[in-house]
């Protein structure tokens, strides 16, 4: 199981936001290639990015501070935030990013998604951004009619490498996360799922742990390991204990 440090992006800053309000933010810094930098140093093996400008626009407005993020660290960068065509797709892929996580292109375009998916093998994720449920797109902003359960299936089908669940009521909080619907949904798809919204400390780590053997590969951290209520490299050495047998 990795942790992945977030590194969002907005005005050229690292941030925060609360429940994904574009205007409920908190700055963490000037410098994200030097926050890339510092995360890799503290054991990070991935970094999770978000273009948060390019999630609110549909254009990708932060691709030069991405490509400088991706030169700066050596370890492997997965992105998303307004990715929503075929060309920015492939444009990140030769900036340096190793994977894209999508969210509007995946619920708008499935073939589009597809093609993706057969082009870039192991290399493209579907973000699922739930609130109560529904899933949001177009920046958390519009409702996209559907349920997580209603699009798992159809995302195996695809040919998706993995998938990104959000609780966005939690986002930012550091309110823990609900394990019951983590559990319900590893036992619904057989796809990799990374969760990210809540975490505020190693004791959520722990509880999350266990459904390591239902498929859960990864946990996204943002506001906890900028405020410290998280110690990131504990995490990391914890997890890496725990692996090593």
């Amino acid at each position: 199981m990795i942790v992945f440090p977030a590194l969002d992006i907005k005005h050229g800053e690292c941030v925060r936001l609360k429940q994904g309000k574009a205007d409920e933010v908190t700055v963490f810094g000037s410098d994200p290639a030097e926050m890339a930098r510092h995360w890799a140093r503290q054991g990070a093996r991935w970094l999770h990015v978000v273009d948060l400008d390019g999630a609110f626009q549909g254009v990708p407005v932060n691709y030069e501070l991405i490509r400088s993020i991706c030169d700066a660290t050596g370890i492997p960068i997965q992105l998303g935030g307004g990715i929503r065509d075929t060309d920015t797709a492939e444009s990140y892929f030769q900036a340096g990013v190793t994977r894209l996580v999508l969210g509007t292109l995946a619920m708008e375009d499935r073939q589009a998604l597809r093609e993706l998916c057969l082009r870039y093998p192991e290399r493209i994720g579907v973000s699922l951004d739930a609130d109560k449920g529904r899933l949001k797109s177009r920046g958390w902003v519009e409702d996209s009619g559907l349920t997580v359960f209603e699009v798992l299936p159809e995302l195996e089908s695809l040919g998706v490498a993995f998938v990104v669940y959000t609780d966005i009521s939690r986002d930012g909080m550091q309110s823990g996360i609900d394990l019951d619907t983590v559990d319900a949904l590893l036992d619904t798809t057989d796809l990799p799922m990374i969760v990210a919204g809540g975490i505020d400390s190693m004791e959520h780590i722990r509880s999350l742990y266990p459904f390591r053997e239902k498929g859960l590969s990864g946990v996204i951290t943002g506001k906890a390991i900028y405020s410290g209520s998280l110690d990131f490299r504990e995490a990391v050495r914890w997890l890496d204990s725990l692996e090593a047998g």
